[in-house]
């Protein structure tokens, strides 16, 4: 599944993480991220997979396409 722009906005959203939060997290540097928040460009499938790991580790659930568009939520156990 890939991520999109708008999943990695809204899952920072859920867990409260800022651009550097996130950067910090996952060493990806906050330029990549803002970059590709705002559909500037897409980062090498490398750098999607460890956002998408540090953002499920803390509790992110990414929804897949399902006719409504992909989405994220919380985790209930969080």
């Amino acid at each position: 599944m890939t991520l999109t722009s708008a999943q990695l906005r809204a899952a920072r959203g859920l867990v409260d993480w800022t651009v550097r939060d996130l950067a910090e997290k996952t060493e990806v540097h906050r330029n990549t991220i803002s970059a590709f928040e705002s559909d500037k460009t897409t980062p090498n499938a490398s750098t999607l997979a460890a956002l998408r790991r540090a953002l499920e580790a803390a509790g992110v659930e990414f929804i897949e396409e399902n006719g409504g568009g992909p989405g994220v939520r919380l985790n209930s156990r969080w």
